[in-house]
């Protein structure tokens, strides 16, 4: 696994060895910016001949400066001060450590542009950009095949505040790279009873957790989510995760996740290529539990629920056929018409439970739900659907503050009758056109009068491109989104 850096915050001192790392932001004096650390001029001096300005993520490096107690000085261009923003300030941190992850001590010198909380988010991609998922790779980088450790300081005019500011980024990154350990899992290891027991682990940070098996689940009636995961060896679980952070008389706010830990489709089943990414196809279960350890670590001041529902969908003499009428724990009944349309049929009970157990005052389901949302936003973007403008309002400025974008899709009648059925209540697909909102408009009709948003994260959880604070194929796509919603309209 990982051997991710140790990164404190110290106040300013004489760097005695080890790398150095500045920012500098467009147009900076870097002679200035350098100071002591330049003794002789080489600094500056590399700077004009490489014509370095201070460019975004650009990058100058002096190895060996003469005269200078660094080993090394890097300087990151930091870009225009009035771009500043907190996904800026993330991948400049990730930049930073691509440019230093071989060195085993750095100081980084926090400008006076950087306060404590630009310190704790460029601690942050610093820490997120270190992760990697090499735990089943027999032959490794590093001495003696061992990768090697890395410490950081960062040197601020404020410690005590960027100490508090970065304790809080920390658990968040923490939580993702959480998230992203469970996508990158293999099914073979990660089944619904292990999975099971990676949330229960948070029972150490006081989060309280029980587990639901396939007993208790028939005894509910949740047909919908039982009956996609006959067809397995691996029996079903529904996890719930309470962090009481707030006050006792307090809703609950809840979060529900997909957790389908593989999808071979079922009866309907996926073409052979490609079928190895259905590991994934837990990523909004897993963006769930990185969450509610984000929560808990940071001691969020808030009552939150945690719920996954955990199936494997399989071909097998006792699987699911299309065709096949279910009758969901809120009573409705399903007509299903293909069983690689699973995922909304394990989020229907699961969102009914949590409906009628929690009364939460807002659920947020998270789901690798359909590849038709690709089609629309790509993989830049999650597909955000809601009942509630507030909540959707929220989401939106939640993504644009923390880089984890979504996009709002519609909902309404015209599409809602799309999924109507001669036999049943309803049926589990409407057809290839708009495939992400009649699959929103099937989670609608378990969510009663809740203020609800489902993000369908299909494009963003797993395989997402390549950016300066992940180089990781699970991105941990939603934990920092909702920690920022968390933040901003439920705290405080």
């Amino acid at each position: 696994m990982s051997m991710l850096p140790t990164i404190t915050i110290s106040k300013p001192a004489p760097i005695k060895k080890g790398a150095a790392l500045l920012v500098a932001p467009e147009g900076a004096d870097i002679a200035a910016l350098a100071g002591d650390l330049d003794g002789e001029g080489v600094v500056a001096r590399a700077a004009e001949l490489a014509e370095f300005s201070g460019k975004a993520k650009t990058v100058l490096d002096v190895l060996a400066p003469a005269g200078s107690p660094a080993s090394r000085i890097v300087i990151i261009g930091q870009g225009k001060l009035e771009d500043a923003s907190e996904p800026g300030w993330i991948a400049l941190g990730g930049a930073a450590r691509g440019a230093l992850a071989k060195e085993p001590l750095v100081t980084m010198i926090a400008g006076e542009d950087m306060d404590a909380a630009v310190v704790a988010s460029f601690a942050q991609g610093y820490l997120m950009r270190a992760y990697t998922f090499d735990k089943y790779k027999t032959a490794k980088n590093g001495q003696n095949g061992k990768p090697k450790a890395q410490k950081l300081t960062i040197q601020s005019a404020d410690a005590a505040a960027a100490k508090t500011a970065w304790r809080d980024a920390e658990a968040v990154a923490r939580g993702v790279m959480l998230a992203r350990d469970l996508v990158n899992e293999p099914a073979n290891i990660l089944g619904t009873e292990e999975f099971a027991a990676r949330g229960e682990a948070l029972e150490a940070l006081g989060v309280e957790t029980d587990i639901l098996d396939e007993k208790k689940m028939k005894k509910l009636g949740m047909g919908a989510l039982l009956g996609v995961a006959q067809g397995s060896v691996r029996p079903p679980r529904l996890l719930v995760m309470k962090w009481n952070g707030g006050k006792a008389k307090d809703k609950p706010i809840a979060f529900v996740g997909k957790g389908v830990v593989f999808d071979s489709g079922g009866i309907s089943i996926k073409p052979a290529g490609g079928m190895e990414d259905m590991k994934g196809d837990m990523g909004g279960a897993a963006a769930v539990v990185g969450l509610m350890h984000a929560l808990a670590a940071r001691k969020a001041a808030v009552n939150a629920i945690g719920m996954i529902g955990l199936v494997e969908n399989m071909p097998d003499g006792n699987a699911q056929r299309p065709g096949d009428i279910v009758t969901s724990m809120s009573g409705q009944t399903i007509e299903v018409i293909n069983t690689d349309a699973e995922g909304r049929l394990v989020l229907a009970d699961v969102l009914t439970y949590c409906n009628q157990t929690f009364e939460p005052r807002v659920m947020i389901d998270l789901a690798t739900l359909t590849g038709a949302v690709m089609v629309a936003l790509g993989q830049h973007h999650a597909g955000l659907f809601s009942n509630d403008d507030a909540v959707a309002d929220g989401l939106t400025r939640a993504g644009a503050q923390s880089g984890e974008k979504v996009w709002r899709l519609p909902l309404g009648p015209d599409y809602d009758k799309m999924i109507n059925s001669k036999f049943a209540d309803m049926k589990n697909v409407g057809g290839r056109n708009a495939g992400s909102i009649t699959a929103a408009q099937f989670l609608k009709r378990f969510v009663g009068d809740t203020p609800w948003a489902h993000l369908d994260v299909a494009g963003t959880a797993m395989s997402s491109p390549s950016n300066d604070f992940n180089r990781s194929w699970g991105s941990g796509f939603g934990v920092r989104l909702l920690d920022r919603w968390v933040r901003d309209t439920c705290e405080g």
